[in-house]
C-alpha cells in the first residue's frame, strides 16, 4: 500500500502487487480450506496527479458475528466496537445537511420541481429498483421524482424476500438476470462502504445429496464460468462439514461461492433513497398512479391519487382533537394507540385494554401495490388527486408494471405473481449455519434455503407458488399448516437440528415475474421516453445498481441530457448504532406512558429492549429525509419491535414508547402515528405464538422420513 502514495512513477510496482494479491486470492480460492477469500474492498481516488488507494476492510473476518453486536459488517467484512466510528457511524454523510424540522405528511422536505413545474423523470416505484436508479440519478443534474404507491419505500417484493445477494452461477446464460446479476454483486462492497446499509460476504453453498446432485454441481459451476462469475469451487464431505458443522449428515458435497452476501433488503433500498433525497431527489409516498398520458408539449402527465389510512384522517378529525384536549386538562394519559393483538395471544393480554384484535387483510392485489402499507390493507381514503408532469418515466412498479405500461398502451407483459413465503426463528437458532444454504435449484427457482441473517436470526424459505395457477386467485388454495409443512421440512433436510418452537414471525412476498420469462429493461416500443424496468425478481437485489447504471444509459440514449451533480455527496451514516453489551444503557422501568420515566441521556435511553433500540436513533430516524409516520416504518429502520417479543406490551411496551417518540419529533399526536395493524402473520395464526401453535409447527416440520413423536398424532390444525 505504500507505493500508491507516490507519485505516477510508481503506477507499474503498485500494479505488480495487485496482480500479486489478485493471483493470491484464485489460489485462496482454488485451495483453501476456510470459508471465505480473504479480499479487499479496495476504493482508488485521484489526489493531485496520482492515485490513492482507500481500504475500508478492517478485518478478514466474513462470519461468526452478529452486526450490530459489538461491531458492524461494512464492505463485506467484519469492523470492531471500537473502530465503528470511523467506518460505520461517520462523519461527513449526506444525512448531515437534512434540515432538523419534521418531514411532511407523506413526502420529502425538498421539492425537485423545475420552473415550469415539471421534472426531467419520474420514476414509478420505491423498491430496491427504483431507489438504486433514484441514487444514480441523483449524481447528474436531472430534476427527479419518485412516485411510491405505498406508506413507505420498499414495501412490496423488496421487503419480502431473503437479502441475498446472488453471484449469478445459475441464471441462464444470455439472460438479462446473467448479464446484471455478476456485475451487480461485484459493486455491493464499495456501495456500502458508501451507503452502510450492512453488507456481509456470507457466501453460499448449494448443497448436493446425491450422485445426481453432483454432477448437477458441476453443470452449475459450468454455467457460472459462462456468466463470469469468479472464484467458483466445489468442496466435498470433509470440508464441509467443517465449515457446516450442522449440515444434513447426508450431504456429500456442495458447490461454494465467497462472493454471495447477506444484507436486509429494506435497510439497503432506504439508504439507497436517503442518499438520493440529500442529493436532490424528491419522493412522495401514499401516490398510486393511476393514469398517465402525453400532452401537447411532449412531456408525460401523470395523474396520482394521494391516500392516506382512514385511522389517520379520524385521528385528525376536530372530535379527537377536543377529546385528547379534555382528557389533557383531566390529567388523564394521552391515548397510545392499540397493540393489534386480541384475545388468546400468548400472554396476559387481558391487563391491557387497548389490546384489540387487528382485522388487516392482504390479498395478492394488495402485495402488487405495497402489501400491508397499500391503499387497501390499510383502509386508505383520497385526499387528493395531483398530476405530475415529466419528460421520461421510468416504470420500476414491480407487481404493478403491466398496470402501469398499459396506461401508456403497451400490454407487452403481463405480470404473474409467484408467492414467496417464509418464517424467521430467534437469534439463538441463527449459529446453526454460516453460509447462505440451497438445496439443488428445481423448476420454480433456486429451492428453499436456510440462511443466518445480518441481524443473526435464523431464515427459513422462500416457497414458490404462482398465483395464476389456483383455480381462484383471490382463494388461496393451500392451507396454512401446508405451507408451513413445505418450508420447514424441507430445511430440515438442509439443517435438521432448528427448533420451531423458536419461530417469533412469518412474511411473505409476490415475485413480480411475468410471462415474458426474463427482466424487462429497454425502452417501451411505445413510447422511447418510456423506460421499462419490470418483472425483476430474483436475483434482482443484486443487479440492483447494476441496472441502475443500465437504465441511465437508456435516458441517455433517449435524449436525457443532465449534467453531472457537483455537490453529489455519495456517503450516508448507519442510523443504527452497535451495541456492546448492555455497556451505556439504561432500561427503564415499567411504564408505556412515558418515554424516558428515569430521565437519561436519549443514547442511554433504551425503548426496544430485545433489539436494544435507543431514543436517539429513533429520533435521528425521523430526522432523515425520508417521511417516518408509522411504529412499522419505524422498525425498518432501527428494527425497534423486530426483536424475539415481536413488540409484546406485556414485554417492555416498546410499540407505545416508540409511538411516542415520532409523534413528539413530528410534532403530532401519538393517535396519528400508524401502528402494527394485522392481526397475526402472513402464516401464523396470531401475532404471539401459543403452545399448541408451537406444537403443531413442530408437527408439519418433521422431514418424510422421520418419525412422529408420541402424542403428536391429530394436532394438524392451528385453532384460530
Amino acid at each position: 500500500a505504500k507505493c500508491m502514495g507516490g507519485d505516477a512513477s510508481m503506477m507499474k510496482p503498485t500494479c505488480t502487487w495487485l496482480a500479486a494479491a489478485a493471483m493470491c486470492a484464485s489460489l485462496a480460492a482454488a485451495f483453501s480450506p476456510v470459508a471465505f477469500v480473504p479480499r479487499r474492498a479496495v476504493r482508488f481516488t485521484r489526489s493531485g496527479g496520482g492515485m490513492q488507494m482507500a481500504l475500508s476492510k478492517v478485518t478478514d473476518i466474513t462470519k461468526g458475528k452478529v452486526h450490530g453486536e459489538e461491531g458492524a459488517y461494512v464492505a463485506g467484512y467484519w469492523v470492531p466496537y471500537d473502530q465503528c466510528e470511523e467506518h460505520f457511524n461517520i462523519r461527513g454523510g449526506s444525512n448531515e445537511k437534512v434540515p432538523v424540522v419534521p418531514c411532511p405528511r407523506s413526502r420529502t422536505r425538498n421539492s425537485a420541481e423545475k420552473e415550469d413545474g415539471s421534472y426531467d423523470v419520474a420514476i414509478i416505484g420505491a423498491g430496491s429498483i427504483g431507489a438504486a436508479i433514484a441514487r444514480e440519478l441523483s449524481k447528474t443534474m436531472a430534476s427527479v421524482i419518485v412516485l411510491e404507491a405505498a406508506d413507505d419505500v420498499s414495501q412490496g417484493a423488496t421487503k419480502g424476500n431473503s437479502g441475498i445477494v446472488h453471484a449469478g452461477f445459475d441464471d441462464t446464460p444470455g439472460s438479462m438476470r446473467a448479464k446484471f446479476c455478476w456485475k451487480g454483486n461485484q459493486m455491493f462492497p464499495a456501495l456500502d462502504d458508501d451507503l452502510h446499509f450492512g453488507y456481509q460476504l456470507t457466501g453460499s453453498l448449494v448443497i448436493a445429496r446425491s450422485p445426481q446432485d453432483e454432477s448437477f454441481l458441476e453443470e452449475l459451476m459450468e454455467r457460472g464460468k459462462t456468466n463470469g462469475v469468479r472464484n467458483l469451487r466445489i468442496i466435498h464431505e470433509d470440508e464441509l462439514k467443517e465449515i457446516e458443522p450442522h449440515i444434513h449428515p447426508d450431504s456429500k458435497a456442495a458447490l461454494f461461492s465467497p462472493d454471495a452476501g447477506t444484507l436486509i433488503p429494506y435497510e439497503y433500498t432506504i439508504a439507497l433513497a436517503e442518499n438520493a433525497v440529500d442529493n436532490g431527489v424528491e419522493i412522495r409516498i401514499r401516490r398510486q398512479v393511476e393514469e398517465i398520458k402525453k400532452t401537447e408539449d411532449g412531456l408525460f402527465e401523470i395523474q396520482v391519487d394521494h391516500w392516506e389510512p382512514e385511522s389517520y384522517i379520524d385521528a385528525k378529525s376536530k372530535g379527537s382533537q377536543v377529546k385528547n384536549a379534555i382528557a389533557s386538562l383531566l390529567g388523564q394519559a394521552k391515548s397510545l394507540g392499540n397493540y393489534f393483538g386480541g384475545e388468546g395471544e400468548n400472554g396476559p393480554w387481558q391487563k391491557f385494554p387497548a389490546l384489540k384484535k387487528g382485522d388487516q387483510q392482504v390479498d395478492i392485489e394488495s402485495m402488487k401495490l405495497g402489501g400491508s402499507g397499500s391503499k387497501k390493507a390499510m383502509g386508505g381514503v383520497s385526499v387528493a388527486t395531483e398530476k405530475v408532469r415529466a419528460k421520461y418515466i421510468v416504470n420500476a412498479a414491480g407487481g404493478y408494471s403491466d398496470k402501469i405500461s398499459a396506461m401508456i398502451g403497451d400490454t407487452s407483459f403481463k405480470v404473474k405473481p409467484r408467492l414467496g413465503e417464509y418464517v424467521l426463528l430467534r437469534k439463538n437458532q441463527g449459529p446453526l449455519c454460516n453460509h447462505i444454504l440451497f438445496p439443488c435449484p428445481g423448476p420454480y427457482g433456486k429451492g428453499i434455503l436456510v440462511q443466518k441473517t445480518l441481524w443473526g436470526n435464523l431464515i427459513l424459505g422462500p416457497t414458490a407458488r404462482d398465483v395464476h395457477e389456483w383455480p381462484d386467485a383471490s382463494s388461496d388454495p393451500d392451507s396454512k399448516e401446508a405451507i408451513l409443512g413445505q418450508i420447514l421440512a424441507a430445511c430440515r433436510a438442509l439443517v435438521p437440528d432448528f427448533d420451531t418452537s423458536e419461530s417469533i414471525h412469518a412474511f411473505a412476498g409476490a415475485r413480480s415475474k411475468t410471462d415474458v420469462g426474463d427482466w424487462i429493461i429497454q425502452p417501451s416500443p411505445k413510447d422511447a421516453h418510456f423506460i421499462q424496468c419490470a418483472g425483476i425478481d430474483s436475483p434482482g437485489i443484486a443487479a440492483s445498481p447494476a441496472i441502475a447504471i443500465e437504465v441511465v444509459d437508456l435516458l441517455t440514449k433517449a435524449g436525457m441530457t443532465a449534467a453531472p451533480n457537483p455537490a453529489f455527496n455519495p456517503k450516508r451514516a448507519a442510523i443504527i448504532r452497535p451495541k456492546r453489551g448492555d455497556e451505556g444503557l439504561v432500561y427503564s422501568g415499567d411504564t408505556r406512558e412515558e418515554i424516558n420515566s428515569m430521565g437519561v441521556s436519549a443514547e442511554a435511553n433504551v425503548v426496544c429492549k430485545c433489539e436494544k433500540v435507543t431514543e436517539a436513533e429513533i429520533v435521528e430516524a425521523t430526522r432523515r429525509s425520508l417521511p417516518v409516520d408509522s411504529t412499522q416504518t419505524m422498525r425498518k429502520r432501527t428494527r425497534a419491535g423486530m426483536g424475539g417479543c415481536q413488540g409484546k406490551p406485556w414485554n417492555y411496551g416498546c410499540e407505545c414508547r416508540v409511538a411516542q417518540i415520532i409523534a413528539r419529533e413530528n410534532g403530532e399526536d401519538t393517535l396519528v402515528v400508524g401502528r402494527r395493524p394485522w392481526k397475526a402473520t402472513s402464516l401464523f395464526p396470531r401475532r404471539w405464538l401459543s403452545d399448541s401453535d408451537k406444537k403443531i409447527l413442530k408437527v408439519v416440520s418433521k422431514a418424510k422420513d422421520a418419525k412422529a413423536d408420541e402424542g403428536d398424532a391429530g394436532v394438524v390444525k392451528f385453532d384460530t
